[in-house]
């Protein structure tokens, strides 16, 4: 296993190859597809800074944020997967879900030096070890809102990187 902290270094993220085994800790966002739209506007708009958000580095978690805790949901989602590249280009590494991606999103990863991970469906593992959670933006989304989680050892597996999916 591969210990990654946040932010990902553009080192790191072109040193990870499809299913490199990774655990993942500091500071994570969390969106899916209510809105994760909405913060490909505020890139498009050059407004993300007005929310204090800075992706640079960043790794996204595709995943609504409960009390009965976290887990992902399915990336390609339509909204979800066409965030990929404005969220690569404004400096995401990292993009965590599961199910398989488009061999288009896979190609847009590449080009930005991003790497899409899957992580398992266990969100009693993922409760144990969210240190802390913080509203960011849009809360009238409630637990789909924008979150900032802090994390130690989330385990995931390296699905798409360097133009190669383990689908």
């Amino acid at each position: 296993m591969t210990a990654i902290i946040t932010p990902i270094d553009n080192g790191t993220a072109k040193g990870l190859q499809v299913g490199d085994r990774i655990l993942i800790s500091g500071r994570i966002y969390c969106g899916r597809d209510a809105v994760l739209p909405r913060i490909c506007r505020l890139i498009g708009t050059g407004e993300l800074d007005r929310c204090g958000i800075d992706l640079r580095g960043a790794v996204i978690f595709h995943t609504a944020v409960s009390q009965a805790g976290v887990g992902p949901t399915s990336s390609n989602k339509l909204e979800i997967e066409q965030s990929f590249g404005p969220l690569s280009r404004a400096g995401v590494k990292l993009h965590l879900g599961k199910g398989k991606i488009s061999d288009s999103t896979v190609r847009i990863l590449e080009e930005n030096n991003s790497v899409y991970a899957v992580i398992p469906p266990v969100t009693a593992l993922l409760e144990n070890n969210t240190m802390e959670r913080r509203l960011v933006a849009f809360p009238e989304l409630g637990m789909e809102a924008f979150y900032e989680l802090t994390v130690r050892e989330y385990p995931a597996i390296i699905a798409a990187a360097q133009g190669a999916s383990i689908y």
